[in-house]
């Protein structure tokens, strides 16, 4: 038997589909912009680091995580209208703490990680609509351990290096990492 549509019908399909087309090529788009705004932050902190620790060792790049890390933040969060933090399972900064929703992404990522996925790929993107009916996108990208941060967040952490983040972080839990483990993610929010 063959399903007539009326033209109201036929609108109501054609408009939802167009709508459903266009929401997928948005989602993209904010993926994208949202990747380039992880790269900056990224780009930026790595660089703070890199030099700190050039010039003062690495007591001076925790000191640069202590002090600068969060306004550099703040100031990458502005990108395009963007809201970026890190956020982890096991903190370093506990500023840096999961929502509800970051949490269950992380561990998401952590069973996801213990499955061999590759952690430079695993992202996680979803449009949450509030209790007022305002849409936002929330996206999350993990972050695996490199080789480098072993120095600091490794299990042979030099005695100096120990002490200042005793000093900065006494509630420190982001010690005790392999490269290639999961450290955690960048989290990005933005209105829609």
């Amino acid at each position: 038997m063959k399903k007539n549509l009326t033209i109201p019908a036929m609108v109501v399909a054609l408009s939802s589909s167009l709508v459903a087309q266009a929401e997928t090529q948005s989602s993209e788009q904010l993926k994208a912009e949202a990747k380039t705004v992880i790269q900056t932050l990224g780009k930026n902190l790595m660089g703070e680091l890199k030099s700190a620790a050039q010039e003062g060792g690495l007591p001076a790049a925790i000191q640069v995580c202590n002090t600068k890390a969060l306004p550099m933040t703040d100031d990458v969060s502005g990108m395009k209208g963007w809201q970026i933090s890190r956020t982890s399972l096991r903190l370093r900064n506990p500023q840096n703490a999961p929502d509800a929703w970051e949490r269950q992404v992380l561990e998401q990522f952590a069973v996801q990680a213990e499955q061999g996925a590759d952690l430079k790929k695993l992202a996680y993107a979803e449009v949450i609509t509030g209790d007022n009916g305002d849409k936002k996108m929330r996206l999350m990208k993990a972050i695996p351990v490199a080789e480098q941060c072993l120095a600091c967040h490794g299990s042979n952490l030099k005695p100096e290096v120990g002490e200042r983040l005793q000093v900065l972080y006494p509630h420190d839990n982001a010690t005790g990492f392999k490269a290639g483990d999961l450290r955690g993610a960048f989290s990005l929010e933005k209105q829609l």
